[in-house]
């Protein structure tokens, strides 16, 4: 399936890592759940995915039909059930991810505060921008490194 770089995306960051027992329960509710997506009875181009254990990411593309309202609300749903059944939080916006050595890490925004403020966390630390909403974005603009992201203007008086 081919997808266009403008399709939407949604993000959704767990507040911890799956197991790969999880990951694989969670990528077959979603493939069951994208096979049947529908917007006002057409039928959705749509795929789910995982990524580096924390990211649950739903891609949409529009040019076969628009994402709508309820569509939406169905994938919030799904999302919602996922979160009851493996005990995690994928709607806490105050969780950041970023990289140490190339492993993902996921703390609240005071824990991240401290890190930026002992220097534990740089500039150049990649951070994970979940605002993105397209899939040209999700692949240029999602990891980016800390002084190039929107937390950078929040964290800025501690650079």
């Amino acid at each position: 399936m081919s997808f266009s770089p403008q399709s939407r995306v949604w993000i959704y960051q767990s507040d911890r890592k799956f197991t790969s027992t999880e990951e694989t329960e969670i990528l077959n509710m979603l493939s069951i759940f994208t096979s049947q997506w529908k917007a006002h009875g057409n039928e959705l181009l749509a795929k789910a995915e995982i990524r580096y254990g924390f990211f649950i990411m739903i891609t949409v593309d529009e040019a076969q039909a628009n994402v709508t309202g309820c569509s939406i609300d169905s994938s919030v749903r799904i999302i919602k059930e996922i979160e009851q059944n493996f005990n995690v939080d994928l709607f806490n916006r105050f969780n950041i991810a970023y990289k140490i050595d190339n492993e993902v890490i996921v703390n609240g925004k005071e824990d991240f505060e401290t890190l930026v403020n002992i220097k534990k966390v740089t500039p150049e630390t990649i951070v994970f921008n979940n605002m993105v909403q397209n899939l040209a974005d999700l692949n240029s603009k999602w990891e980016v490194p800390f002084k190039n992201s929107w937390h950078s203007t929040v964290f800025a008086h501690l650079l």
